[in-house]
């Protein structure tokens, strides 16, 4: 019977954690934002009043053009208000129309601060063929006008 060779085992039978391998690198890439101009993955936005009929600026999509194992999203705030709380979500989306919400939180960020979200693993079976990132407005109206930066990183 063979078992594993973990930290603990190196570390319990008084040998030093270099005599591990270490393990396998993960190769993340930027994903390009759907309406980009291609020369930026960054994208740079303001959280605008919500419309009954029409388009907001909540949403981005980015292109997801190769099999990955894992997803990153990557949220900076540009400005804050310390009053207002931000809808954040996040959801993968699969070339059968159908998706899978990764991230719900409402964040206050402090202003430069920034947060990853996930890594989040590709779903077996399906094909992601999009990412989506929405930030929202609250219902404070404090809220309208925080401006931010998202990023979506593939890995494998």
């Amino acid at each position: 019977m063979r078992f594993p060779i973990t930290a603990a085992v190196v570390l319990a039978a008084g040998l030093p954690l270099g005599l591990l391998a270490p393990a396998a690198a993960q190769t993340c890439t930027f994903l390009q934002p759907i309406g980009g101009n291609g020369a930026s993955p960054i994208v740079n936005k303001s959280v605008g009043r919500g419309k009954l009929i029409g388009k907001t600026n909540w949403n981005t999509d980015f292109f997801v053009t190769q099999p990955y194992r894992s997803f990153k999203f990557f949220f900076t705030a540009n400005s804050s208000d310390a009053k207002a709380q931000y809808p954040v979500q996040g959801y993968l989306k699969f070339s059968d129309g159908s998706s899978l919400q990764v991230i719900n939180a409402l964040m206050n960020p402090p202003m430069g601060t920034g947060r990853m979200f996930g890594p989040f693993p590709a779903v077996p079976g399906k094909q992601t063929s999009q990412v989506n990132f929405k930030v929202g407005a609250s219902n404070d109206p404090g809220a309208l006008g925080f401006s931010y930066r998202i990023s979506v990183q593939g890995c494998r």
